[in-house]
């Protein structure tokens, strides 16, 4: 009995000191791409449905609370309401993926060409490496409604598919989490600002979003 208690001591403090880092980065997790999208195409029940898909994905990851957790989403200038802009929705940063590496320092630096958004470190509430360009099916294209500086675009052309309420008419502007596209240029490298949806059923259907390589995919950020 002696031999099982000396031996069975040791194993199970191997155990706390394997899982103890794995827990404390999942705690420290403020960054992720959903793993899944709403599935009703641009149509996310505006900010409001957005902010809380992100943070029904982070509470079933084991981060949610009391973390407030946002969609990086601009709105567009409509119906006597003013535009609002995806970096001022976000919080300061820096921001972690569940693997404990840092995308981004602050604002700045996630809107600068030097930050670490990219397709390892773009990983979903999971942990895990989502489609990018060369996969089968492509998810890449991430819904932003913005403009390169994380700002909205202005009143007019619809860039935001009616402020996340249309699955049929209207446009959204989408991001390459990969950083990669058809072409070699700044576009296509774009995280946040890669080209707008379209498609034959207007350009905001879970359909047209699919066509040109996403799923209603998006960026979600722990705003505190």
């Amino acid at each position: 009995m002696k031999i099982v208690a000396q031996f069975a001591v040791p194993a199970c403090l191997a155990f706390v000191v394997m899982t103890a880092p794995a827990a404390a980065q999942t705690a420290d997790t403020s960054f992720f791409v959903t793993s899944n999208g709403i599935g009703n195409g641009g149509n996310l029940g505006g900010l409001a449905g957005a902010d809380n898909h992100c943070q029904t994905l982070a509470q079933a990851a084991g981060f949610g609370a009391p973390k407030t957790w946002r969609a990086y989403l601009s709105t567009q200038a409509a119906d006597g309401k003013p535009a609002v802009n995806a970096r001022d929705r976000i919080g300061n940063g820096p921001w972690k993926n569940v693997k404990g590496v840092v995308v981004a320092k602050d604002v700045a630096d996630l809107h600068s060409a030097g930050n670490n958004l990219t397709k390892q470190t773009a990983l979903s509430e999971k942990g895990e490496v989502v489609n990018g360009a060369g996969d089968t099916p492509n998810r890449h294209d991430i819904l932003t409604g913005s403009q390169a500086d994380g700002t909205a675009f202005a009143a007019g052309e619809d860039r935001t598919c009616k402020n996340w309420t249309s699955s049929t008419q209207g446009a959204a502007m989408v991001g390459h989490f990969d950083r990669k596209g058809l072409r070699d240029d700044e576009p296509s490298k774009s995280w946040n600002m890669s080209h707008p949806s379209r498609g034959p059923d207007g350009g905001c259907s879970q359909a047209d979003l699919k066509s040109t390589g996403g799923d209603g995919l998006l960026y979600c950020f722990a705003a505190n």
